[in-house]
């Protein structure tokens, strides 16, 4: 197929942007690629352009972009507007959740090889054929912080999804 037509199938479409006919009409239902035109036989047409607009939705989610972010920024785009300033602070916003979340990561990796570490002395110190306990040492002395840190930082996500949202 030649990417050098003016429309496309949807399912055309589909595999040049190496997506499934689903995902297309998911992305019309979202508002992110506009509703194609239909010929007489009642199947999709998408024009040349809407190539590029799944690509560019592609691209955007995987950098994490909502579908719904998507939508609202590029129907002010598509409407003539400059959504510029609003995308970068998205952009800005999910780079703070993920270095938020490496450090989380990066506690719980320390946090993890501490208890590996326990749990490696427990299983050296019983007897054969005996429980070690592992699973209920979480609950007590030093290991038992770690299910509360992920419930803490669980709730300080959610706290800031709602200041943003404010």
């Amino acid at each position: 197929m030649s990417s050098e037509k003016s429309f496309y199938s949807s399912g055309e479409l589909a595999e040049l942007a190496g997506l499934s006919t689903d995902t297309l009409r998911h992305y019309e239902r979202k508002g992110v690629l506009a509703r194609p035109l239909r010929k007489a036989n009642d199947y999709r047409q998408y024009p040349a352009s809407a190539l590029q607009r799944v690509r560019l939705i592609r691209r955007a989610i995987a950098v994490g972009f909502t579908l719904d972010e998507l939508a609202s920024v590029l129907k002010v785009r598509d409407s003539g507007g400059a959504p510029c300033m609003e995308v970068r602070a998205l952009a800005e916003a999910k780079l703070s959740d993920i270095e938020t979340r490496l450090r989380e990561m990066s506690e719980l990796r320390k946090e993890l090889r501490a208890v590996l570490k326990d749990w490696d002395t427990r299983l050296e110190q019983r007897a054969p054929g005996q429980r070690a306990h592992l699973l209920e040492s979480l609950n007590a002395g030093r290991n038992g912080g770690l299910g509360n840190r992920r419930q803490g930082s669980v709730n300080l996500a959610k706290k800031k999804r709602e200041m943003r949202s404010k």
